[in-house]
């Protein structure tokens, strides 16, 4: 096959999947802002009863490289790891522009998106621990679905706290978390006092990330249980940088160097476990010379206009606070379909970034992003998911500024997830399944 052909798609071989996490506390120029108990203690007391103790334990190393339990690794090869890294070479012709696009394809693991990552490691960490059962929150659902996967695969029971506006939107995840043998609650739900709470207050409330996961830690602890965590912290960020040690293999191996770094930020470890790897290298260098962009909704601006403080991570206000962008852990959400944008916050580590100024932020809306994700399915003849469709704005930005300015560049891109079972999404925004 000729080189040209063979850049369509670049695959590395199972084994040459990582065997270390990569840790980016080891980077940063200075100590991330620690956590922050505002009830003398009993959230961190909390946080060390309804965590993982080993992930709890590596929140706070400064290790750069953690090894991988085998177990662990052996079941990121059962789920579709290592996935290819994809030149998208349609949507190139389509932008007419000095630029080459290389999409991460996350969306090619079991699940359908980058979140098994993580999850696979949280279960099994969970169990280490003795629990009976571990739950955890999720939006769009794609945290849920990898969280149910990961814990069938491992033999232990999974309930997932699902933001009742999705639940009701996204039927298809919640049936996908379901055959793999987890219960799915709408929340705010019946099962935790806080979820009884919040619906005497309001029947109809239309629930949010925050509310879930407070949902969740409060189930977990009532249960003899363990709370995943999906996003945000540190530990979790450095799961996911396997798609990152990935993606610099792969970029090695046909000898390319991006100038961008693009990707949607939910919580923030897509974004960073795709290309925290990448500026490590470039920390420890003393300088940051590539552009790096997280994208969000315009709907839920925290990349844009949030404000950098310590915040709560859950509505309830049982967990640790954290320093972070954010739009007020009290903020409740449009049911816009990007669920998995809809969180009021950014990772600690990733927030730091942007205040140093290391990343820039970039909010777009629904119909906008919609419309560019028809585009883009109609010439690459991949579907992405709501969420990772945001980064297709941004890409062609930079493609017209290429254009006029005759500067090539060369483009990464975490592609988080597909959206096939987001059709129903699409067509409701984009008018196609209105009958005729």
């Amino acid at each position: 096959m000729g080189k040209s052909l063979s850049q369509y798609r670049i695959d590395l071989p199972p084994d040459e999947i990582p065997d270390h996490w990569y840790n980016i506390l080891a980077d940063l120029p200075e100590p991330l802002p620690p956590p922050q108990d505002p009830d003398n203690g009993r959230r961190l007391e909390l946080l060390k009863r309804v965590i993982p103790s080993e992930p709890l334990r590596l929140e706070s190393s400064t290790e750069r490289f953690i090894k991988m339990p085998e177990e662990v690794r052996e079941r990121y090869l059962q789920v579709g790891r290592p996935t290819p890294l994809i030149r998208a070479r349609r949507f190139e012709e389509y932008l007419n522009a000095p630029v080459k696009i290389y999409l991460k394809m996350e969306g090619y693991t079991y699940t359908g998106s980058h979140k098994v990552n993580s999850a696979l490691a949280w279960v099994y960490y969970a169990l280490k621990d003795g629990a009976n059962l571990v739950t955890t929150e999720t939006g769009a659902g794609q945290w849920g679905a990898a969280v149910a996967l990961a814990a069938a695969l491992f033999k232990v029971k999974a309930h997932v706290f699902m933001v009742r506006a999705s639940y009701n939107a996204k039927p298809l995840r919640r049936f996908q978390m379901q055959m793999y043998g987890a219960e799915v609650h709408a929340s705010p739900s019946e099962l935790t006092e806080f979820g009884r709470k919040l619906l005497r207050e309001n029947p109809n409330h239309p629930g949010s990330l925050g509310v879930a996961i407070t949902e969740a830690a409060e189930y977990a602890l009532s249960n003899n249980g363990k709370y995943v965590v999906g996003s945000v912290i540190n530990t979790d960020i450095m799961f996911k940088t396997i798609a990152g040690l990935e993606a610099k293999k792969q970029l090695e191996l046909i000898g390319e160097d991006p100038d961008v770094m693009i990707g949607v930020v939910g919580g923030g470890s897509n974004w960073a476990g795709a290309f925290y790897p990448f500026m490590g290298d470039e920390l420890r260098s003393g300088k940051v010379r590539r552009r790096y962009i997280a994208v969000g909704a315009s709907e839920v601006p925290k990349v844009t206009r949030g404000v950098y403080k310590y915040d709560d991570p859950d509505t309830g206000r049982v967990l640790p606070q954290l320093k972070m962008y954010t739009i007020g852990s009290d903020f409740i959400p449009p049911p816009i379909y990007a669920g998995g944008l809809r969180y009021h916050a950014v990772a600690p580590t990733l927030s730091y970034l942007m205040n140093k100024g290391y990343v820039e932020g970039r909010d777009y809306d629904q119909d906008t992003v919609f419309k560019m994700a028809q585009v883009f399915a109609q010439v690459e003849g991949y579907i992405p998911a709501p969420e990772t469709a945001h980064t297709l704005p941004i890409i062609k930005e930079i493609a017209d500024e290429a254009k006029r300015t005759g500067e090539s560049k060369v483009i990464l891109v975490s592609f988080s997830g597909h959206g096939l079972l987001d059709l129903g999404n699409f067509a409701d925004v984009l008018g196609f399944g209105k009958t005729q």
